[in-house]
């Protein structure tokens, strides 16, 4: 590999503390970061989805993505946290009088896989096993080779795919925006490559933990060593009458999305029962892509309400219903008629809604149901110790387990994307024998209605709403404040400041309450 030296900039265009890009070509950056006097030049964009992470923040060492939060060390480039899978690429800097010279290879990498080490059954005869083919087991496979384990690692999956971004079944594939194949974490050669042996349509039957062999109905026994459970959410099935007719469709899986595809062809109106994110954001990508009527029947007076608050959440039913949605809220569905297809709903107010094709998103339930002999908390979730430990050699992360959350001083459960990829990835270093706990704050992120809301923190309730901004505008921050404290976040408009307040609420710096409200203090500044 040759290397090329640019001067990309003078001393004096960056300063302490600071993240700037500068140009190289016309299809690339460098990113430079001062911090604590030294400059590092790394890739410019977000190994995830290619965010320009000079709109980020530095916290600390960190470098945080102002799309999804992904982090980065800020002078190695290495990946801190997902949901980025790959590295930075770093490129070597030296100090010529005023100039920054950047020693950049040719060909250029936009990002790289973070060291691993590959399957040496020689080395290490244990063998690790992963029940679950999602986000969490990925990212804990991923992490037992960046801790170095060698030995076998066998994932257990009732689907026939590799692991794949489940976030965008219900937006940009099931739009048609996405393309199948661009929906998989890792390519079918990175497992082979790294040892990470895939059991594809295998359904455990039990678990026996004192002899610690898993037992498929297929009737093959697979012995670990080490067991990590994250088999994920399942969807909670809607209990009516008519529910067992066909045309009814739930969203988990890629199977799943393409056969609400194909259903909703010749569809000439459709109805989704829940008003949850993911019923919400199927309702939307389908319209998008169908353009038929589509109504919403939710429970709930507004959607969202108990997470964002009233105001959020009617921003958003707007936002919906600008785009040709309906809504039957504050409304319970009784039956559904018809004589094999779903050819009508039934509401409680007597009310009847002619459907061709039925979604159903009224929530999820931990996947524990064939774990015997390991205590289950009342909603069916795990409760885990602060290394993701269930009991001995048994780990667990995801949806299902309920997880020590020390901002609250209590044990909390939440049910998203990135932070299922973040507890796989510290349960997988525990395994490896790292003492790696959670010390961070939770961050997720929906799409509504084409418009894209960040949420940093964790608050189930709240005393107080304070907002900056007009929320119909689109651009705002609302502060979820209990017992006088910042527990949460939601913001459109303003990804750099939520990236800030995520970094603030990571190390309990948030400003006070009374500043808060006073409107008058710069998030940016205090970083």
């Amino acid at each position: 590999m040759s290397l090329k030296e640019i001067s990309i900039a003078k001393i004096n265009d960056i300063n302490e503390g600071e993240m700037k890009a500068f140009k190289i070509n016309e299809e690339l950056k460098i990113l430079l970061i001062k911090n604590n006097g030294k400059i590092s030049a790394l890739g410019a964009n977000c190994t995830h989805y290619g965010a320009p992470l000079e709109e980020g923040v530095l916290c600390g060492e960190v470098i945080i993505c102002p799309w999804h939060h992904a982090c980065f060390n800020a002078e190695t480039g290495n990946l801190v946290e997902p949901p980025a899978r790959d590295s930075l690429p770093s490129y070597q800097v030296k100090i010529d009088g005023e100039n920054i010279i950047v020693n950049v290879p040719e060909p250029i990498k936009q990002s790289h896989i973070p060291y691993m080490t590959k399957e040496d059954v020689g080395k290490d005869k244990r063998s690790y096993v992963i029940i679950g083919g999602g986000a969490a087991g990925n990212a804990a496979a991923q992490a037992l080779r960046e801790a170095d384990y060698a030995g076998k690692i066998i994932m257990i999956t009732q689907e026939n795919r590799v692991p794949y971004d489940r976030p965008n079944l219900s937006k940009d594939y099931l739009q048609g925006e996405a393309q199948p194949e661009w929906m998989p974490l890792r390519s079918d050669d990175f497992y082979k490559e790294y040892g990470i042996e895939i059991k594809f349509y295998s359904k455990v039957e039990s678990i026996d933990f004192s002899t610690k062999v898993v037992l498929l109905e297929s009737g093959e026994r697979v012995k670990y060593d080490k067991l990590l459970l994250a088999t994920g959410g399942i969807p909670r099935k809607l209990e009516i009458e008519g529910s067992e007719l066909k045309n009814i469709f739930y969203l988990r899986s890629f199977d799943d999305t393409d056969k609400i595809i194909v259903a909703s062809e010749n569809a000439k109106s459709i109805a989704v029962i829940g008003a949850s994110f993911i019923a919400m954001e199927t309702a939307f990508s389908l319209h998008e892509r169908r353009k038929v009527p589509i109504t919403i029947i939710g429970m709930e007076k507004v959607p969202f309400e108990k997470v964002f608050g009233k105001e959020i959440g009617m921003f958003f039913q707007t936002k919906h219903e600008a785009h040709g949605i309906n809504f039957k809220l504050n409304r319970k569905p009784i039956k559904i008629e018809g004589k094999e297809r779903a050819e009508s709903i039934l509401l409680d107010n007597n009310e009847r809604i002619n459907v061709d094709l039925v979604i159903v998103g009224v929530g999820v339930k931990p996947a524990t149901d064939f774990i015997k002999n390991l205590h289950l908390e009342d909603d069916g979730s795990i409760k885990v110790d602060k290394y993701f430990q269930a009991a001995e050699d048994v780990f667990a992360a995801g949806d299902i387990v309920k997880f020590p959350y020390k901002k609250m001083d209590s044990f909390i459960r939440i049910e998203h994307w990135r932070i299922a990829e973040q507890q796989g990835r510290i349960a997988g270093f525990n395994m490896a024998g790292k003492k790696v706990e959670f010390d961070d704050a939770p961050f997720f992120w929906t799409v509504q209605a084409g418009t894209s809301l960040r949420y940093v923190g964790y608050s189930a309730e709240w005393d107080e709403i304070i907002t900056w901004g007009e929320i119909p505008s689109e651009s705002f921050i609302s502060f979820f404040v209990k017992d006088k404290k910042v527990h949460a976040a939601a913001g459109i408009g303003h990804d750099k400041e939520m990236a800030a307040i995520h970094c603030l609420i990571r190390n309990n710096k948030m400003p006070s309450i009374e500043k808060l409200r006073s409107k008058s203090i710069d998030l940016l500044k205090i970083l």
